[in-house]
């Protein structure tokens, strides 16, 4: 089981960061904890020092598996289905960056609430091809870059809620570099069976995100995390559990609670 834990490498508004910013303090810390990689959440890869970002990590031997994109919607109002066509072009062109930081790091590029909401009144079917239009030219971009569209809770978004429905955009667009990133928080809500689901996406999962039912660390809520490792253990996937978690009760307590939590299990498991 390798597992991975989110920073952001700057102050967020999204709340479901164990850490945000002071890069060199919070990745030692984090390796200090024994994860075995790092997940960066970068809103906009331009303003970072990559061969800084690389030393502390790839260069290390501290891996990153992933890099979250959603704060360029968050933060900016980016997204690929925004009515403004400008709007959608800046937020592809964030993509294109985010690929680019994503082949120096060897990693993936998570293609969450970047996807946008449909705003009451406009045309769904609409927003779905926008969305499909660009994913398939992000795609393009770099084959050898993977992206893991995230299926996310209605809550938080009205497209591609469900496994299901990013089951199917995925098979829709056809690219070997285009997959999967499931969510335990996230299906917690909007699954009927999430260890189904885990299954039912088979080898179209790139990556993978850990927090309990309240989103705390896994532990703290009523998941079954013995059951998700069994499944994804099942199913084969070998990639990285990433914890994108709130920092409850603070961010070192979530971080060693999710990693003592998981280690146990792995001892379970085997």
């Amino acid at each position: 089981m390798k597992l991975s834990i989110v920073l952001s490498t700057q102050p967020a508004k999204f709340n479901a960061l164990a850490y945000k910013g002071q890069l060199g303090n919070n990745i030692a810390k984090i390796r200090k904890f024994g994860y075995d990689g790092v997940e960066l959440a970068v809103r906009d890869p331009r303003l970072l020092d990559v061969q800084s970002v690389k030393a502390l990590t790839l260069d290390a031997g501290f891996p990153v598996p992933a890099i979250g994109t959603g704060q360029a919607y968050s933060e900016e109002g980016l997204s690929f289905s925004d009515p403004v066509r400008t709007i959608r072009r800046q937020a592809i062109d964030r993509i294109k960056a985010q690929i680019e930081l994503a082949k120096e790091l060897n990693a993936i590029v998570i293609i969450g609430l970047i996807r946008g909401v449909v705003k009451p009144g406009a045309d769904a079917v609409q927003a779905e091809q926008w969305i499909l239009a660009a994913l398939d030219e992000c795609a393009a971009t770099d084959p050898g870059v993977r992206l893991a569209i995230e299926p996310c809770n209605r809550y938080e978004a009205n497209t591609v809620n469900t496994v299901a429905k990013g089951i199917a955009l995925v098979d829709r667009l056809g690219r070997a570099n285009v997959g999967l990133l499931l969510d335990t928080f996230h299906m917690n809500i909007e699954e009927p069976d999430m260890l189904v689901s885990i299954e039912n996406a088979g080898d179209r999962l790139f990556h993978f995100h850990i927090a309990d039912s309240n989103r705390w660390y896994p532990g703290a809520g009523h998941i079954d995390f013995q059951a998700v490792c069994a499944k994804l253990c099942q199913t084969g996937y070998t990639g990285f559990l990433s914890a994108e978690i709130l920092p409850q009760p603070n961010a070192d307590t979530a971080a060693e609670k999710t990693i003592n939590t998981m280690r146990n299990l792995e001892n379970i498991n085997e």
